[in-house]
């Protein structure tokens, strides 16, 4: 059990486990979180992608991925496409994954919480003002920058030989952090196809009582605008020979 493949599905069901935790907690009526508010959630994510990366690598994904867009990103700046949709799948799966336990951990709390969207916001994006275009562009905008960001963290420009041992993870997980924060308040900052699709898919699916609709017709912003914002930072990155 220890394969590129494996590694992105168990990485990617530790990011959606403690992330979609995390909003569960803050969210969810009853939980000691109650209430915390966009600091604790964002710092809880930040902290979600560290844990999820450690256990990629752990299990076999050198570059743990995590996320279709950065998937493509790499594709897109090496220009071999070979493993996109075999990691895209991982990455699926593993939201699903990690979300569906997120709804068994949580299980007496969704009774007491009547609110749907908030129910919903648990799992996926939504704007905080809605406007397509806009909301589209925040998407590619926080993407590009996550993209961009990362790929300076491992660059010979910051370090000859990359971070220290165990310090490039951290500042991955800082620059989510640093994202939620800056960038997050448009749409909630999706940057992740799989983030969004697969535990929105678990939304749909799983018995919740009183969920309320999946909110499908905005579906599409958190998929495709990451996939453009990662695709043009990849484009950007292999134009500007970063390395």
């Amino acid at each position: 059990m220890h394969s590129v493949w494996f590694g992105e599905f168990m990485g990617t069901l530790v990011l959606m486990l403690l992330g979609n935790g995390v909003s569960a907690g803050v969210t969810l009526r009853k939980s000691y979180a109650a209430g915390a508010g966009w600091m604790a959630i964002s710092t809880g994510w930040g902290i979600a992608v560290l844990c999820g990366v450690l256990v990629a690598q752990a299990f076999g994904s050198a570059g743990a991925h995590l996320n279709p867009a950065i998937t493509l990103a790499a594709a897109v700046r090496s220009g071999n496409y070979s493993q996109v949709l075999w990691l895209w799948s991982a990455q699926l799966l593993g939201a699903m994954a990690g979300a569906a336990l997120v709804v068994l951990h949580y299980g007496p709390h969704w009774g007491e919480t009547p609110d749907q969207a908030a129910k919903l916001g648990i799992f996926c994006t939504g704007p905080a003002v809605r406007s397509t275009a806009f909301n589209l562009l925040s998407e590619i905008i926080g993407t590009a920058v996550l993209v961009v960001v990362a790929a300076a963290i491992f660059s010979r420009g910051v370090a000859a030989n990359g971070p220290a041992a165990g310090m490039g993870q951290w500042l991955v997980a800082s620059l989510v952090w640093g994202i939620g924060l800056s960038l997050g308040g448009t749409t909630g900052y999706a940057i992740n196809p799989a983030r969004d699709l697969g535990p929105r898919l678990v939304h749909a699916l799983a018995p919740i009582p009183g969920k309320g609709g999946s909110n499908w017709g905005y579906a599409p912003i958190p998929v495709l605008g990451p996939l453009i914002g990662g695709a043009l930072a990849g484009l950007f990155l292999r134009l500007a020979h970063l390395s």
